[in-house]
């Protein structure tokens, strides 16, 4: 195929800016699928994505238009999913970035426009929802041209919705974006950008072409894997699957080479001819760092061998998670698991249960913290579980997010009352326009994760949008806060906590496990601790049979001897008798900060 034919582009937005909804008018208006098979969020495959109304997975499809071909990839918009993004950029040479017209710049956008600044691509701007009566575009876009430097008059307006301005988009795409750059004598690279498991065809991967030209039933060397394959069918999404007879330079399609280990064709990874290999790979993809960690565990036993299988096969559709064996004395084995944020973590163990048919316990989710110890080592800690014991412990360092949110101005007040609350610093504090602030904060991970995205968006009427990135580790006043459990420690409930705010969690924890846990034949006492200080304490109270039913009347020495022989039996049966908790004491306890 002629190179400057060829097109390739995402669709990058804050979320719910109507990037899925232009992706269906552009597959309507190309005439990509016909309009009896035509639905809403079209690309959007998942029910959870459907449900949600969000997209999680980055999809890709070829379209035509005016004699070019173009290969559109439509992009997640939530924080969490910022590095499908980034591997979708790198598979482009140019972005078109869709701005609200009735809400403005948020913080996704200002990151995603970033982003593609980063990675030297061409920026079609274009202000979406015009048909709202709300709608105020010439404001917005004097107010990206301030803040991104891009003049309002080269910003396109549309309505995804009814169409309008669609065609003109595709045009000036067609115009403003420089077409792909590739040499198809050179030896073959091509690099994967994402990939699914498909339980009867193996793995099915998204590939970018860059130079040679990839053929059907040719022998394949997977550079990183160091692995050979046959390159068993190679097509293009249209979008649906078209087997072709080869790739070009530029062009973007999907490779099933019949691989089954799904170590072989991880994201980022370099795809070469056996018989004419490239010199060297591709740079690939930096590894995403997880910022929350928690344990997933079956609550049937037996499945932990379908969780691992489970596991490895969406690692390779989500290459962000992380995982490791972990065992607990109350959940049994599962796995320490690494996300980017928090509705990534939801997500995930969504998909596990309803792709994979498994019912999962997760625990309260954690970040990594450093422990300097007395004898100088530093230990990174991400359960806290492995946190050694206190006396060996000089100091704690949690990390800190530079937080950036951007709201209507009479929210402000509250907004800086929330991250205040959650022990944030503010950095500063700056006017888009006269009724729009940007807010820049330095807050722990921790205050982060739990729920503060949610808070944010009640506090603001859903107004507010939030942008955050890693900025380092402080350090901190930490205590380590276990649940003890008729004297034994639980592991499941233990958390690393600021010293102020361990005898509130202690507390609420104390309380809500006293409701949860059943009665047993004996009283079994709940306490908080901080190493061997007890800081709360609750009782389940023992169930009782009534010893002196058979009674009537009679000298009070008897009904005492009775009462004294029952608290001897429960006296005995609490020194060997084992807290049974069910699964499901698990899941409402750790939904404590719902």
């Amino acid at each position: 195929m002629d190179l400057a034919k060829i097109r390739n582009f995402s669709i990058i937005a804050h979320i719910d800016h109507g990037k899925s909804t232009l992706s269906d008018r552009i597959l309507e208006l190309t005439k990509a699928v016909d309009a009896r098979d035509m639905r809403a969020q079209y690309l959007d495959s998942m029910d959870l994505e459907r449900e949600r109304g969000i997209t999680i997975k980055a999809q890709n499809v070829r379209v035509e238009w005016k004699g070019h071909t173009f290969h559109l990839i439509d992009t997640p918009g939530h924080v969490d999913f910022g590095y499908e993004v980034s591997r979708s950029l790198a598979a482009c040479e140019g972005v078109v970035l869709v701005v609200d017209a009735a809400q403005g710049i948020e913080a996704q956008t200002l990151a995603n426009c970033y982003l593609a600044l980063e990675h030297d691509l061409e920026i079609v701007a274009a202000l979406n929802k015009i048909d709202l009566p709300a709608a105020d575009p010439d404001r917005y876009a004097m107010e990206i041209e301030t803040v991104l430097g891009i003049p309002a008059e080269d910003i396109l307006r549309i309505s995804a919705k009814t169409g309008e301005g669609v065609d003109l988009l595709l045009d000036a795409v067609l115009e403003r974006i420089p077409a792909p750059k590739g040499d198809a004598d050179a030896p073959l690279q091509a690099l994967i950008f994402d990939s699914q498991y498909d339980q009867y065809r193996g793995v099915v991967s998204s590939i970018r072409v860059v130079n040679g030209t990839l053929t059907a039933g040719s022998k394949l060397q997977f550079m990183n894997a160091n692995a050979t394959q046959e390159a068993v069918e190679i097509g293009v999404r249209r979008p649906t699957p078209t087997p072709v007879a080869e790739l070009g330079p530029g062009e973007v399609g999907y490779l099933i080479a019949g691989i089954k280990d799904v170590g072989e064709a991880r994201s980022g990874e370099t795809v070469t001819m056996l018989s004419r290999q490239a010199s060297e790979p591709l740079p690939g993809y930096q590894d995403p760092k997880p910022m929350v960690f928690c344990g997933l565990y079956p609550i049937d036993g037996d499945d932990f061998e379908l969780l691992r299988e489970s596991i490895e096969k969406l690692k390779l559709n989500d290459a962000s998670i992380t995982y490791e064996p972990e065992t607990s004395g109350a959940l049994g084995f599962g796995f320490r698991c690494g996300f980017l944020g928090l509705l990534h973590m939801e997500i995930v163990k969504e998909r596990l249960e309803r792709e994979f048919n498994l019912a999962l316990i997760a625990t309260a989710p954690s970040v990594e913290y450093r422990v300097r110890k007395t004898n100088g080592d530093t230990e990174i800690v991400d359960n806290p579980a492995d946190l050694p014991p206190t006396q060996n412990i000089q100091h704690i360092e949690e990390p800190y997010f530079r937080v950036s949110i951007i709201t209507p101005k009479e929210y402000t007040g509250t907004l800086m009352d929330l991250c205040q609350s959650r022990r944030g610093e503010l950095g500063k504090l700056e006017y888009l326009s006269p009724e729009r602030v940007e807010m820049h904060y330095q807050v722990p991970l921790a205050e982060v994760v739990v729920d503060f995205f949610d808070q944010m968006k009640s506090r603001s009427q859903g107004y507010a949008s939030l942008d955050y990135e890693l900025s380092g580790y402080r350090q901190s006043n930490l205590v380590k806060v276990d649940l003890l459990l008729n004297g034994q420690p639980a592991d499941a409930f233990s958390t690393i906590v600021h010293r102020d705010k361990a005898f509130d969690y202690g507390r609420r924890m104390c309380e809500k496990l006293k409701e949860l846990i059943p009665r047993q034949m004996f009283d079994v006492p709940i306490q908080a601790a901080i190493g061997g200080k007890v800081i709360s304490r609750e009782t389940v109270k023992a169930k009782r049979k009534d010893v002196l039913a058979k009674c009537y009347g009679g000298d009070i020495t008897r009904k005492r001897k009775l009462l004294e022989k029952q608290k001897e039996g429960k006296k005995k049966m609490k020194a060997i008798g084992r807290v049974e908790i069910p699964g499901d004491v698990f899941i409402s306890a750790l939904k404590l900060d719902d």
